[in-house]
């Protein structure tokens, strides 16, 4: 697989608007004389309008102010929106209640995951400087999609090896990289490329741990990524996920599922500091020895 590109200075997401577009439209409304309300940076939640006075506070005209004020709208990364804690709380809210009844709506799991962040996920950066390895990765940002993935050098891989296991996870599964959202409410350029790289090891956790896609693999990979990452996303997906689960699998998952899952993310690295891409070749029970992941328990998921 060739080596991932360097490091451009700004996170580049999947899609998303051009910075400048809204800023644009905005200042060619206001020069057509077509009144906006809206909450500058200055004036945090009040809306007004823009054409209040002819002049600016010291003089300057209505353009320049314009110019200023539409500064606060800037993206700070392709799709990136800009969020008021309030926001950010209502958002998180919605998203939590549709990710409990649906846990398969990615996209709500996803918003749940940047709007409650904000603690976690300056730790886990944090964990990632210190460590040559996840330091290397903040400096080179790789991306795991099929456009980066050379699929055919993986298939032919020794049976064990990483590659190997990850192509067949992929498609025992039917899943693909490249489901996994860009990030949105991230306030923060770094902190987005953090829960972007947490979203696509998603499916080497799987790989890793022996799990597979079903609400009980979902959940026991959600118990040990809450023990890794303490996003407030996995905590409430390994609380409340079992509720969908009969009472055999409820037993299973208890008595043997969970406390493994509990033990491995307590005694393994971050499994963020690890450049996948570049131990493909290497076996998984290796790379499990390495990390201190246990053994999978001999059970039925």
């Amino acid at each position: 697989m060739a080596a991932a590109p360097p490091r451009s200075g700004r996170f580049r997401g999947s899609g998303g608007a051009e910075p400048g577009m809204r800023q644009l439209l905005l200042l060619r409304a206001a020069r057509a004389g077509v009144p906006l309300l809206r909450g500058g940076p200055a004036h945090p939640g009040k809306a007004r309008p823009s054409h209040s006075e002819p002049r600016g506070r010291d003089g300057r005209g209505q353009e320049e102010e314009e110019e200023e004020d539409m500064e606060g709208w800037q993206q700070l990364y392709p799709g990136h929106i800009p969020t008021s804690p309030l926001q950010k709380a209502l958002l998180a809210a919605g998203s939590a209640v549709m990710a409990l009844y649906d846990p398969y709506r990615h996209d709500m799991v996803a918003v749940l995951g940047e709007t409650t962040g904000c603690l976690a996920l300056p730790n886990l950066r944090d964990k990632m400087k210190n460590h040559p390895e996840g330091y290397r990765i903040l400096q080179e940002r790789p991306r795991i999609r099929l456009s980066t993935l050379d699929m055919a050098r993986l298939q032919g891989l020794p049976e064990g090896s990483l590659g190997r296991e990850y192509v067949r996870f992929l498609e025992d599964n039917k899943v693909s990289p490249d489901t996994r959202m860009p990030p949105k409410f991230v306030d923060d350029e770094e902190l987005a490329y953090v829960i972007q790289r947490y979203r696509e090891v998603h499916d080497l956790m799987h790989t890793l741990l022996g799990m597979p896609t079903n609400m009980l693999g979902e959940v026991v990979v959600k118990w040990f990524e809450a023990i890794q990452t303490g996003l407030p996303m996995c905590v409430l997906g390994a609380a409340f996920g079992p509720a969908r689960l009969s009472s055999r699998k409820l037993q299973v998952l208890a008595t043997e599922l969970v406390p493994w899952a509990i033990r491995s993310g307590l005694s393994s690295s971050c499994v963020l500091n690890v450049y996948y891409e570049q131990r493909w070749e290497q076996p998984v029970e290796s790379l499990r020895a390495e990390l201190g992941i246990l053994p999978p328990p001999a059970v039925r998921v």
